[in-house]
């Protein structure tokens, strides 16, 4: 069995102000999609300049934060937007929804292409494989906060937990217990799965023409699936719990639309080009 590392939310203090690993993680995601998208820019074959991409992710970062927090406070934190409306600020604690970021970007990227004088699909098709190195960062935020932790598990890479830091998985253990029973470390999972394979995925697929969407719609087919599988083994959030069928979540329920989204769009990108 695997042990939580413990490592502290905050990174860096100075005096009051703090700076918070799940802060650090989003500019990590940031950075990285600007350093691929100006590389790509940057090969003879693109249509796209560097100064585009600069511009495109000053767009998505708005279009992120924005869409994610208000996503998550919409879907998941209902009760705690009505009880006080400043805790819509409270990024730093945590608490992004991605189907929230992912309609932020979407506004975002339909804005830079009306400036730009592109096609909404022609920009989400260059931005789409740069978005998941964003997801594994985020995902390890999410480990490194010590949120969204799996179901109890006894397979030998379940990971237990400091009692200390998280009382809530040792309510049923014996008084003065120091570690949980391993869980799924499910944040993890949706790293490995929604970043790094779902990357590796997109980017070679879009490294040859492709037809006009069918590059989001492979990111859309991609993530939904990985995310619906990882759900299984994932807690859902205590203060809304199953939806249906003692399994369906919330997050389950926000992806179907988008595999259903994403088998349309590739239906259309490649029942486009063969009429063509």
């Amino acid at each position: 069995m695997l042990t939580y590392p413990n490592i502290d939310p905050v990174a860096l203090s100075f005096g009051p102000i703090q700076i918070h690993w799940y802060g650090l993680m989003y500019l990590i995601g940031f950075v990285a999609a600007w350093l691929l998208g100006r590389w790509r820019a940057s090969r003879p074959e693109s249509s796209w300049t560097t100064e585009m991409v600069d511009d495109l992710i000053f767009y998505g970062v708005i279009g992120t934060i924005a869409g994610g927090r208000l996503g998550y406070m919409l879907f998941y934190g209902w009760d705690s937007l009505v009880a006080n409306p400043l805790n819509l600020l409270r990024v730093w604690e945590g608490g992004m929804s991605f189907h929230g970021g992912l309609i932020g970007v979407m506004l975002a990227f339909w804005v830079f292409g009306r400036r730009h004088g592109l096609g909404f699909f022609r920009v989400a098709d260059f931005a789409a494989p740069l978005v998941p190195i964003g997801l594994l960062a985020g995902r390890i935020g999410n480990f490194i906060n010590g949120e969204l932790w799996g179901h109890r598990t006894d397979v030998p890479w379940g990971m237990r937990l400091p009692c200390e830091r998280f009382p809530e998985q040792c309510r049923d253990l014996p008084a003065g217990a120091d570690w949980s029973l391993p869980v799924h470390a499910s944040q993890l999972y949706e790293a490995a799965l929604e970043g790094l394979v779902l990357f590796l995925i997109l980017w070679l697929f879009s490294s040859r023409p492709r037809p006009t969407m069918a590059v989001s719609g492979l990111f859309l087919i991609g993530y939904g699936l990985f995310r619906f599988s990882v759900e299984f083994v994932r807690l859902p959030d205590a203060h809304i719990g199953y939806l249906a069928l003692g399994w369906l979540t919330m997050g389950q329920l926000l992806t179907l639309p988008m595999l259903l989204g994403g088998a349309t769009l590739l239906a259309l990108a490649y029942g486009r080009r063969r009429t063509a």
